[in-house]
C-alpha cells in the first residue's frame, strides 16, 4: 500500500502544468480580447462623438443657409411684386390715356357729325327754296318763250313779205354765205398748215442730213483680213514650214496669226483679223526670207524686233494724226490707239485717214455754225477709236471707243459723240451731230470705199429686186453705183399722192433688208402722157 508510483505522479504534474499553462493562455487571451474590446469601444464612441459634432455643425450651417435663402427669396418675391405692380400701374395709365384719346376722338367725331347734320339740314332747306324759285322761274321763262315764239313767227311773216323770200330760201342763202366764208377760212388754214408743214419738213430734212448716219456693215468678211507675201521660189515654203513644222508653229505662236501655205506658186498668205499682228507677221516673214536664216530662235528674235519697230511707227502715226488735226493733250495710250488705226481698213478705206478727214470736216462745219471747233475736231478724230481694238474686246466699236475715252478721261461731250456717231445714242451736242454728218460724208463720198465686184453686183440686184416687189411698179433701175434707184410706176395704179408713200415704203424696206455704205436715194417717177394729132 505504501508503494507509491512516482512516475505517474510526475506525469500527472506535467499534464496539470500543461492545463494550467493552457488555462493561463486562454485567460490571457480573454483578458486581452476584453481589454481590446474596451479600447475599441472607447475609440468608436470617440469617433461617433466627432461625427455627431460635425453633423450638428452641418445642420446648423444648413439652417443658417436656409434662413438666408428664405430671406433672399422673400426679398426677390417682394421686388418682383413691386415690379409687377409698377408694370401694371404703367400699363393701366397707358390704357387709360389711350381710352381717353379714343373717347376724345369719338366726342370730336360726334360733334363733327352733329355739325354736318345741321349743315345738311340747312342745305336741304336752301335746296328746297332754290327748287321752288327755279320752278317759278321756269314757269316765267316758259311764258316768255311762248311770247318770243309768237313774236318770232310774226317777224318771219313780216320778213317774208318785205324780202319776198320764203323761210327755206332765206335759210339756203344764209347757208351759202356761211359756206363761202368757211371755205375762205379753210383755205387760209390750209395755207398756214402747208407753210408750217413746209417749215417742219425743212427742219426735219436738216435734222436728217445732220443726224442720220450712213449704214456701215460690220461683217469682218468684207474687211481685208489677209496679206500676201511673195516668195523667191517654191523651195522657200519648205524652209518656212521647217522640220516637222517647227518654224511655222513658232511664227504663228509668236505673232498670233495663221500662215496659209497652199499650192499657190511662190506665195504665202498671212491671215488674221488683227491688222497689227498681221502686219507684224508679214514684215517678219519678209525679213526672214530676205535674211535666209529661218529657225525658231531667229524667228522669235525677228518678231520682237519687228514689234518694237511697229510700236514706234504706231506712235509716230498717232502723233502725226494729232498734229495734222491741230489737237493736243491726248493721253499717250489714245495716241497709240490712233496709230493702230493706220493698219485698219473698212470697205477698203483706211480708218486713220478716214478719222482725220472726219475731224477736218467736223471742224469746217463747226466754224460755219459758230460752235466749238476744237471739240468737234477732237470728237471727229476719236469717233472710230474702238476699231483699234474691236478684234480683242467684245462689243460695238462705238461702245468700245466710248469706254476707252472714259478710261483716259476724255470730255463727256467727246464720249457722247463717239457713242452717237452711228445713231445708237441720242446726240447731246451740236458737235456730236456734226461728227455724224462728217462721218457720213467721208464714208459716202465717191472713191472713199470699195467692195468686190461680186458684192457690188449682188447689192444692185437686191436693190432692184426690193423696188420691183411693190404693187404698181413698172420698171426700176439702180444707178449711180447703187447710190440711187429710180422706180417707174404705172400711172393708172399709183396716184401722185401715193408716190410719196411708195418712196417711203421702198426706202424703209431697203434699210431693213440691206447693208450698204453711204445712203441710197429712192426716186419714184410717175408720168402720164396725152397724145393727139391735128389733122
Amino acid at each position: 500500500m505504501q508503494n507509491v508510483n512516482y512516475g505517474s505522479l510526475f506525469l500527472m504534474s506535467d499534464t496539470t502544468a500543461v492545463i494550467v499553462i493552457i488555462a493561463v493562455a486562454v485567460a490571457a487571451l480573454a483578458i486581452g480580447w476584453f481589454v481590446g474590446w474596451i479600447l475599441k469601444d472607447n475609440s468608436f464612441k470617440k469617433k461617433q462623438g466627432d461625427i455627431r459634432r460635425v453633423t450638428d455643425k452641418m445642420i446648423e450651417a444648413a439652417k443658417e443657409e436656409s434662413k438666408q435663402i428664405k430671406k433672399e427669396a422673400i426679398l426677390e418675391a417682394k421686388e418682383q411684386e413691386i415690379k409687377l405692380r409698377n408694370d401694371f400701374e404703367r400699363e393701366t395709365r397707358e390704357k387709360r390715356a389711350e381710352f381717353q384719346k379714343t373717347e376724345n376722338r369719338l366726342n370730336q367725331k360726334e360733334e363733327s357729325l352733329e355739325k354736318k347734320e345741321e349743315n345738311l339740314a340747312k342745305r336741304n332747306e336752301e335746296t328746297t327754296r332754290q327748287q321752288n324759285n327755279l320752278k317759278a322761274k321756269e314757269a316765267e321763262l316758259d311764258k316768255k318763250l311762248e311770247d318770243i315764239s309768237n313774236q318770232h313767227d310774226k317777224m318771219i311773216a313780216e320778213f317774208e313779205k318785205i324780202s319776198q323770200m320764203s323761210k327755206e330760201e332765206a335759210k339756203q342763202q344764209l347757208i351759202d354765205a356761211i359756206y363761202d366764208e368757211a371755205r375762205k377760212d379753210a383755205a387760209g388754214t390750209v395755207k398756214n398748215i402747208e407753210a408750217e408743214a413746209k417749215e417742219e419738213g425743212e427742219r426735219k430734212a436738216r435734222e436728217i442730213v445732220s443726224l442720220a448716219i450712213q449704214k456701215c456693215s460690220t461683217d469682218q468678211a468684207s474687211e481685208i483680213t489677209v496679206s500676201v507675201v511673195p516668195l523667191p521660189s517654191d523651195d522657200m515654203k519648205a524652209r518656212i514650214i521647217g522640220r516637222e513644222g517647227r518654224n511655222i508653229r513658232t511664227l504663228e505662236n509668236a505673232t498670233g496669226i495663221e500662215l496659209i501655205i497652199d499650192d499657190t506658186p511662190e506665195v504665202v498668205i498671212v491671215s488674221g483679223f488683227d491688222p497689227v499682228r498681221r502686219e507684224t507677221a508679214r514684215i517678219t516673214l519678209e525679213k526672214l526670207i530676205q535674211d535666209g536664216r529661218i529657225h525658231p530662235a531667229r524667228i522669235e528674235e525677228t518678231v520682237e524686233k519687228v514689234k518694237k519697230d511697229l510700236d514706234a511707227q504706231i506712235k509716230e502715226a498717232g502723233e502725226a494724226a494729232m498734229f495734222d488735226c491741230g489737237i493736243f493733250g491726248l493721253h499717250p495710250e489714245i495716241v497709240k490707239l490712233l496709230g493702230r488705226l493706220k493698219f485698219r481698213t473698212s470697205y477698203g478705206q483706211n480708218v486713220l485717214k478716214h478719222s482725220i478727214e472726219v475731224s477736218h470736216l467736223a471742224g469746217v462745219m463747226a466754224t460755219e455754225l459758230g460752235v466749238d471747233v476744237n471739240l468737234a475736231k477732237r470728237a471727229g478724230l476719236l469717233h472710230d477709236l474702238g476699231k483699234a481694238v474691236d478684234f480683242e474686246i467684245e462689243g460695238t466699236h462705238m461702245q468700245i471707243g466710248a469706254d476707252l475715252a472714259k478710261k483716259y478721261r476724255e470730255n463727256n461731250n467727246v464720249v457722247n459723240a463717239i457713242l452717237a456717231h452711228h445713231g445708237d445714242v441720242e446726240p447731246k451736242t451740236i458737235e456730236a451731230v456734226l461728227v455724224q454728218a462728217a462721218d457720213a460724208i467721208s464714208g459716202a463720198r465717191p472713191g472713199a470705199r470699195r467692195e468686190t465686184t461680186t458684192n457690188y453686183i449682188k447689192r444692185l440686184q437686191k436693190l432692184e429686186e426690193i423696188a420691183s416687189g411693190f404693187k404698181g411698179v413698172d420698171n426700176c433701175y439702180a444707178i449711180q453705183a447703187g447710190r440711187e434707184v429710180r422706180v417707174i410706176v404705172k400711172p393708172e395704179q399709183v396716184s401722185d399722192a401715193n408716190t410719196v408713200f411708195l418712196a417711203k415704203d421702198i426706202a424703209k424696206k431697203i434699210e431693213q433688208e440691206m447693208e450698204y455704205p453711204g445712203q441710197i436715194k429712192v426716186n419714184v417717177i410717175r408720168e402720164t402722157r396725152a397724145t393727139e394729132f391735128a389733122k
